[in-house]
């Protein structure tokens, strides 16, 4: 899908921009290429400088209850320090890294209901617009597959998924926000837990996995939240045995007996304590990943050749799909009325 604007911005007569993405999903720390279209308006102008802006729809929770918006998490100068010609065509080719922190979107083709986009801002005359903005697809690194799968193997069923803003104290977390996958538990764990959500930290040599249990309180004690953290290698993906080391890292976690608060050494920091704020967060970066077990992902159905992520189904893979072209399609008008009134 591809939003092309006139850049009202610009004035009447300005140039266009129409930004392409190259087709398939790409997995973090991968490379997202494509290209940035120009058609040149009544004038020659000078582009002064085409941007890529990563975003991502983020929920905050506060003291009045939560709030959602979009974040920049990542920019990048994919071009610019030309002059475009009246009626000039110009293709601009742009390779660019994604952050290794960037969420799942997909799985095995499936929507999980995490909205990211690219949107393409150029800068002529010393003016900055908006172009369009496009969906961003990622799908799972292989570990972070391999994980999910024996969940779903396990008996886990995907409940939902989103976007938090905050940092998970005692992590190397990098951006401003983190992916939580919420799980059902499996009929063996149903006893004592309501919920499990993951959360994977990507980094180059491997991956965190941060692991949360809501669990059910007992005849003298009351529910509490459980939370261990562990570090794989992605060397790691065709060769454990990841049944088995997932179901080791969940009996483990619902024995935790020690109740870790939302503040306590893994617990998760206050988006709106001093220090964090809620709103574009530039840059990315990798550290170095430990080695020690597997992480903890969610699917429901089966499918003729295994595991198939269904997201309970088509009825509501069809109302993710629906909710993600609402974001952008809102973007698009909302910014449209504001080049209007410029």
């Amino acid at each position: 899908m591809v939003f092309k604007r006139l850049l009202g911005a610009m004035g009447a007569g300005g140039p266009s921009v129409d930004t392409v993405l190259d087709g398939g999903a790409v997995a973090p720390g991968g490379i997202l290429s494509g290209q940035v279209h120009l058609q040149g308006g009544g004038a020659d102008m000078e582009i002064e400088h085409i941007g890529l802006d990563l975003i991502a729809r983020v929920e905050a929770e506060h003291v009045d209850g939560e709030s959602e918006g979009a974040v920049v998490f990542e920019r990048f100068t994919v071009g610019g320090g030309f002059r475009l010609a009246e009626e000039e065509r110009r293709s601009i080719p742009f390779s660019v890294p994604l952050p290794w922190e960037t969420p799942v979107s997909e799985l095995y083709g499936q929507p999980l209901g995490i909205v990211l986009g690219v949107r393409t801002e150029l800068a002529v005359a010393g003016a900055r617009a908006k172009g369009d903005l496009d969906p961003l697809t990622v799908r799972p690194l292989p570990v972070q597959e391999a994980v999910l799968e024996a969940l779903g193997q396990l008996g886990f069923g995907f409940r939902s998924a989103d976007l938090e803003y905050g940092h998970i104290g005692g992590t190397g977390q990098r951006l401003p926000f983190y992916q939580e996958i919420e799980l059902a538990p499996a009929p063996r764990y149903a006893h004592a837990v309501n919920e499990i959500e993951l959360t994977f930290l990507a980094t180059p040599a491997g991956m965190e996995v941060v692991l949360e249990a809501d669990k059910r309180g007992g005849l003298f004690e009351s529910g509490h939240d459980a939370l261990t953290r562990f570090t794989v290698s992605h060397q790691d993906a065709h060769t454990l045995d990841w049944n088995s080391e997932v179901d080791g890292w969940i009996r483990e976690l619902v024995e935790h007996r020690a109740s870790y608060g939302s503040h306590a050494s893994y617990g998760h920091d206050d988006p709106y304590a001093a220090g964090n704020t809620y709103g574009h967060a530039p840059g990315h970066g990798g550290h170095e990943g430990g080695h020690s077990g597997p992480g903890v992902g969610t699917a429901i159905a089966a499918g003729a050749a295994g595991l198939a992520v269904g997201v309970v189904g088509g009825l509501v893979a069809a109302e993710l799909v629906d909710e993600v072209g609402d974001f952008f399609e809102g973007d698009e008008d909302e910014e449209g009325e504001e080049a209007e009134e410029d």
